[in-house]
């Protein structure tokens, strides 16, 4: 390991050709400091991302590559983070497999016609996953536009995304947005063949889709699971952990690492990385420091300062970010984010201020990275 480690002092960089900052810290390598993004930072808090709006509905900026990937590089260079994460939606994959959905102002996205038996899982398409091939394109001009180097030396890592299999699913059998998640459970709970059948149809579609974007040039896939801290530890480990797992391990098996993310988890974290992912994401509400030892530090961890922090005095802001880092100790393989995504009205400057944090007291990071793999 140590043969890879390169400092300033050589004038040449820590990373090895072709590698991140970002994806280095995925993978627990070491890092010159801290890598930082965050999840939704292109979004309806940024003005340039507001002015795009008026003139496209949400699913025409996803669907129109030259928009998304214009959406995406603005809020990566506007906030001069790691990392940026294309822009695009969960849902994206429900329309070529036969379900048609919306955005509906206030309300959040609408299933025209949620799924509520087996004959209508069994009629879901799966062939179809070439029709996405538009996040792709955005991709390949996002990597395109960050392929050369930045001023510190480092690329930018370019994330691709897809949801999991239990909070798609969800959406398809709610409809929308739950409170309970009656409906998801009772199909889960069925003993008809339904369940497995949707896992397993909702896997062949999101590992072509994840191909599709690792492909185009994404370094990293991360898998959204925002719905699964609903969901009690043992219903998670009997219905949903094997296809999440299989989903990791197939994804993995392209040749990235994988970032893999759920709301309300701190109970779950365990059985969650069993899936193998590479890194965890940690919401806010479990400290980060308590959510590592709890997975091992043989698993990397995302996270994960509170976002309507992002809404306060920047000495407290400050001060919030010095506890992450703290929290983190130095060990290799913390990427610093927010617990969730960014919610409108978050003041930029802030989201910006959080950044130049980071690049400030993230620097013990590499410094303890760098001992570790010396020993």
């Amino acid at each position: 390991m140590e043969s890879e480690i390169y400092t300033k002092s050589t004038g040449t960089s820590l990373h090895p050709e072709g590698s991140s900052r970002f994806v280095r810290a995925c993978l627990r390598q070491p890092v010159d400091r801290t890598p930082v993004w965050f999840l939704r930072q292109a979004g309806r808090y940024m003005p340039e991302y507001m002015a795009v709006r008026k003139h496209h509905s949400l699913l025409d900026i996803c669907r129109t590559p030259d928009i998304a990937a214009e959406v995406t590089i603005t809020a990566a260079e506007r906030l001069d983070v790691d990392a940026a994460i294309i822009f695009a939606d969960l849902l994206l994959p429900l329309t070529p497999m036969g379900l048609d959905f919306e955005f509906v102002a206030g309300e959040g996205p609408q299933v025209h016609t949620p799924i509520r038996s087996l004959e209508h899982i069994q009629a879901l398409r799966t062939d179809r996953a070439d029709e996405l091939s538009y996040v792709a394109r955005a991709i390949e001009k996002v990597a395109a536009h960050f392929s050369t180097p930045r001023s510190d030396g480092d690329r930018l890592g370019i994330i691709g995304f897809c949801g999991a299999p239990f909070t798609l699913a969800s959406y398809m059998i709610e409809g929308g947005s739950s409170r309970n998640y009656v409906e998801a459970k009772k199909m889960m709970y069925a003993n008809d063949g339904a369940w497995p059948l949707l896992m397993e149809k909702l896997n062949t579609v999101l590992v072509a889709y994840a191909q599709q974007q690792v492909e185009a040039g994404a370094d990293c896939i991360q898998i959204f699971d925002s719905w699964v801290g609903s969901l009690s530890v043992t219903d998670y480990r009997q219905y949903c952990l094997a296809p999440t797992t299989e989903l990791v391990q197939r994804v993995k098996a392209l040749g990235v690492p994988v970032i893999y993310f759920g709301v309300d988890t701190a109970s779950m974290l365990p059985a969650m990385t069993e899936t193998g992912a590479d890194v965890l994401g940690l919401d806010w509400r479990i400290p980060l420091d308590e959510g590592w030892r709890s997975i091992g530090y043989g698993t990397a961890v995302q996270g994960n300062l509170d976002p309507i922090t992002l809404f306060s005095p920047l000495d407290v802001l400050e001060s919030r970010v010095r506890e992450v880092l703290a929290l983190a100790a130095g060990r290799p393989g913390h990427i610093f984010n927010l617990g969730h995504g960014i919610v409108p009205g978050t003041p930029v400057d802030n989201v910006i201020q959080v950044v130049e944090c980071v690049k400030q007291f993230g620097v013990a990071n590499a410094l303890h990275s760098i001992s570790e793999a010396r020993h």
